[in-house]
């Protein structure tokens, strides 16, 4: 049962509201005891000419209560204590009935949504930064899809731009074949930053760089065959990371891709009569929005990555037509997306309003500054063997007879990576600190996996797992906490996709694995007073570890069911 619909239902037989509109005012109160759900009376006091309070009071005496316990007034709130045993019986069932399924929907059926994400660059590291936009587009498609919407997974590589004419001059001074072959990202890097530490001695370096760039854009053959290269190596050394993290992409259609569409982008621009030149580059003035010029060529008459998003935007919606165009790009890129949404606008292009700049932090270790130019940068490949090693070495000393415990703490190991960049507003700046993202105790990967794994240990002591019980069983205040938060899960669902934030539901599963493991240390399961108890309480921890199991595999985590 919806019960925020039967709320609002109710609501509307007594007040001429849409109910739409009331279901989205019902609130969820900050302690039990002040109900399970609450309607706030504010938004009726001038329809009604009468203080809120008022109104809850009588809105009260005329709510009848199927579905209920008992409807109370606090203040100028009406409150709903739903009836538990209902409330529990249909939760449970459903949830065991749905099983994987359970907080699907088919609510985005028929719509679009492309989602960009990862995006590294060819021939650099693929660094721990990479994985906060690969970690939050990766669970983003997966919340979507979850609800029904047809998504197209977007890797938009930075494989052109003036870069590669600097690193096509660094390779025909500085490459050492030998090393290309046995790590070609690292030896790539290698001669990348001694570029730009001989350039810093010798300003004409640049220049060169430019000029093979510019060879590059035409076409020229030396050019081409030597970024051709960078590519193929960069791709496998990527896509090595992308199956330990079982992340996949639809189209790895990067910047490159678009280079012969851009002409026919700046002309359409043109013919708008939106293109002017300044200090000899060709830009769109934006000084009415309040922003500095998008640049679409520049000076020399090489393209900007600005050109090749407006040619990327206007691909993707001739080809799939999307709802919604999701770009998983870091928090200051902002500008750069603001600016390209606005020219895309200007050229009569109504649906930028659709396209959406999905921004985050950065990553950041309490000893050093990262810098790829600089060469100072941690490789994601390197990060995830160490969290792995670490939490071998973390099983070897807490359970060292744990079967298959190589793959368990790969599991484990990667899937606390993971969680750290998922569990706060992505906003939020992420600083690494093991202790903290290995802890089994805290709110982290590691703990959810143990609650997860408690519950099946529990579950394998059955001989037979009952196929009914009497859920009006479960009335303690633990028990009923923690059905109230697996009935809530497919809000968190929801709520993830309208803000694009998936810690929303990581905070939810976090929720449920603290009350999990409330109620396992509060009430006696395997040694319940009764068998009707025993049986309603088993069939809660099935429930829970069904609903752990979903959201972590939204966020892109496997469970582990022993460690």
């Amino acid at each position: 049962m919806d019960y925020k619909k039967l709320i609002a239902k109710k609501i509307k037989e007594n007040v001429d509201l849409d109910e739409s509109f009331i279901e989205k005012l019902i609130e969820i109160p900050p302690k039990s005891e002040m109900g399970d759900f609450a309607f706030p009376c504010f938004q009726l006091a001038k329809k009604f000419k009468k203080a809120p309070n008022v109104i809850a009071a009588e809105l009260k005496n005329k709510i009848d209560l199927e579905g209920f316990e008992s409807v109370e007034n606090l203040g100028p709130y009406l409150n709903f204590f739903v009836d538990k045993g209902n409330f529990n019986k249909e939760t449970i069932e459903l949830i065991l009935k749905e099983k994987d399924k359970y907080g699907a929907s088919d609510y985005g059926k028929g719509k679009t949504i492309v989602v960009e994400y990862s995006s590294p660059n060819i021939a650099k590291p693929f660094h721990v930064g990479h994985l906060f936009s690969t970690a939050i587009g990766n669970s983003l498609y997966k919340i979507l899809s979850f609800e029904g919407y047809n998504c197209v997974r977007v890797n938009h590589l930075g494989d052109w731009g003036t870069q590669f004419g600097k690193l096509i001059a660094a390779y025909k001074r500085w490459i050492n074949e030998e090393a290309l072959e046995e790590e070609p990202i690292k030896e790539l890097l290698r001669i990348y930053v001694k570029f730009h530490e001989e350039a810093e001695k010798n300003p004409e370096l640049e220049q060169e760089g430019r000029k093979h760039f510019k060879n590059l854009e035409d076409g020229c053959e030396e050019e081409v065959s030597l970024w051709s290269k960078f590519k193929d190596l960069s791709l496998k050394e990527f896509k090595k990371v992308y199956n330990a993290l079982d992340v996949e992409f639809d189209s790895y259609a990067g910047e490159s891709f678009y280079s012969d569409k851009m002409e026919g982008v700046i002309e359409s621009i043109d013919k708008k009569g939106l293109l002017v030149e300044s200090n000899g580059a060709k830009v769109v003035m934006l000084d009415e929005y309040n922003m500095p010029p998008c640049i679409i060529k520049k000076s020399d008459g090489a393209t900007i990555y600005a050109t090749r998003d407006l040619a990327a935007a206007i691909y993707r919606k001739n080809t799939y037509d999307f709802y919604k165009s999701i770009y998983v790009v870091g928090t200051p890129q902002a500008l750069h997306f603001k600016q390209v949404f606005t020219t895309l606008k200007l050229m009569g292009h109504d649906w930028a309003e659709d396209c959406k700049h999905v921004g985050f932090g950065l990553v950041k270790f309490a000893d050093r500054k990262l810098s790829t130019r600089n060469g100072d940068v941690i490789f994601l490949e390197d990060l995830l063997r160490e969290s792995i090693e670490k939490t071998l070495e973390i099983i070897n000393e807490k359970n060292p007879d744990l079967e298959n415990k190589e793959e368990v703490a790969k599991k484990i190991g990667i899937g606390a990576i993971l969680f750290t960049y998922l569990k706060n507003n992505r906003e939020k700046d992420i600083v690494f600190d093991w202790k903290e993202i290995l802890n089994f105790d805290g709110e982290t990967g590691p703990y959810i996996q143990y609650s997860y794994a408690r519950g099946k240990s529990i579950l394998r002591k059955v001989n037979n797992i009952p196929n009914d019980a009497n859920y009006s069983r479960l009335n303690s205040k633990e028990e009923f906490e923690l059905i109230k938060l697996l009935e809530g899960f497919k809000n968190s669902i929801f709520n993830a996709i309208n803000k694009l934030e998936p810690s929303i539901l990581t905070r939810h599963v976090v929720e449920i694995a603290k009350a999990f493991n409330k109620f396992y240390n509060s009430c006696s399961i395997l040694n319940a007073e009764d068998e009707e108890l025993k049986s309603a309480r088993i069939k809660l921890v099935e429930a829970s570890c069904q609903v752990i199991k979903n959201g972590l595999n939204l966020i892109g985590i496997k469970t582990v069911d022993k460690m």
